[in-house]
């Protein structure tokens, strides 16, 4: 099953759930987080929650969307508490990308291997332990918090120091760090980990800056094991035309970690076990429009797709005014 969340037409907010090409409004159902926390409380599934509380009409999720009306497939009430975090070198090829990016530096000082393509061969060599072991750790990152987060079908906003404005589909794991600490997985939805890549070539020591950008996921939250085998598609469309398009690949198959090592290397920190967090980790990609060269302006819509999450994901890029930043003292 997958599960959407959107504004009604009256103002307030609702949750379907969408099986089978139906979907129904969730009852007395606000949030999915509201949804979350009821069923660890009552020690039961996210779906058999849902069928306690029963379901009501079908909704039209195409008038959900045109009206502009989706949401990301779970928010916090407190947007400081939901997390958005990302692991790259995580995919079979993603490597090529990143080490292009950075190979003149290497080259000019000699060395003989970036130190991109090291941590994806490490990668390779010890991202997929077996019978339980911890694996090699991944590369990390940290996007932001829930005030980073764009919801489905509205302007991603680049800012007007950004160098580039890129996008990069991938898939999310979401969760839910319950009262005990311990942090439950939710299920999957598509994400876009929009990125600043010239930002980022500039110098890899750059790439936490690149990765501060804001970023947008779902629409659908898959509630369920991921695929090994995940096959999308990632469109860039300007003016009505299809400016760039390429398949994607995710799943373990296509991964040098599996999900549980890199699940593991970011909730081995405390500080990420808090009770009542929303956690967004994005696993990557081995894909994106940069390494062909495109150069992205603002008004082109990315459009992320693949069959088993449903709606695409729909984003558009909208350039904002530089901020005038000026330090106030208090003293």
């Amino acid at each position: 099953m997958n599960l959407i969340q959107f504004n009604t037409r009256e103002g307030g907010r609702a949750v379907a759930l969408i099986e089978k090409d139906q979907a129904l409004t969730v009852k007395d159902t606000h949030t999915v987080y509201e949804l979350a926390q009821a069923a660890i409380s009552a020690r039961r599934t996210l779906r058999a929650e849902a069928d306690s509380r029963g379901f009501g009409a079908a909704v039209d999720v195409a008038a959900i969307v045109a009206d502009g009306r989706l949401l990301p497939p779970i928010d916090h009430p407190d947007p400081a508490h939901l997390y958005v975090t990302g692991t790259g070198l995580t995919h079979l090829g993603s490597a090529a990308t990143r080490d292009s990016m950075h190979k003149s530096a290497a080259e000019a000082a000699d060395a003989p291997m970036t130190d991109s393509m090291k941590m994806f061969r490490m990668g390779l060599e010890g991202g997929k332990p077996q019978n339980g072991e911890k694996g090699v750790q991944p590369e990390w990152f940290y996007k932001g918090n829930g005030h980073a987060v764009v919801a489905p079908g509205h302007a991603i906003p680049s800012p007007s120091f950004a160098e580039d404005a890129g996008e990069e589909p991938e898939i999310a794991g979401i969760y839910i760090v319950g009262p005990d600490g311990q942090p439950r997985r939710l299920g999957f939805a598509i994400a876009n980990e929009f990125s600043d890549h010239v930002t980022e070539r500039v110098n890899y020591l750059f790439l936490a800056h690149s990765k501060l950008r804001a970023c947008s996921f779902g629409p659908e939250l898959l509630v369920g094991d991921l695929s090994k085998d995940i096959a999308g598609t990632s469109r860039i469309v300007r003016d009505g035309e299809t400016l760039w398009e390429k398949p994607f690949l995710s799943g373990e198959d296509n991964m040098s970690h599996t999900i549980a090592n890199l699940e593991y290397h970011h909730f081995k920190y405390d500080l990420f076990r808090n009770p009542g967090d929303i956690h967004v980790h994005m696993f990557g990609t081995a894909t994106l429009s940069f390494a062909d060269n495109v150069t992205t302006k603002d008004g082109d819509v990315f459009e992320i797709s693949a069959p088993a999450f449903g709606l695409p994901l729909k984003n558009a890029i909208a350039g904002v005014p530089e901020h005038e930043l000026k330090i106030a003292p208090l003293y």
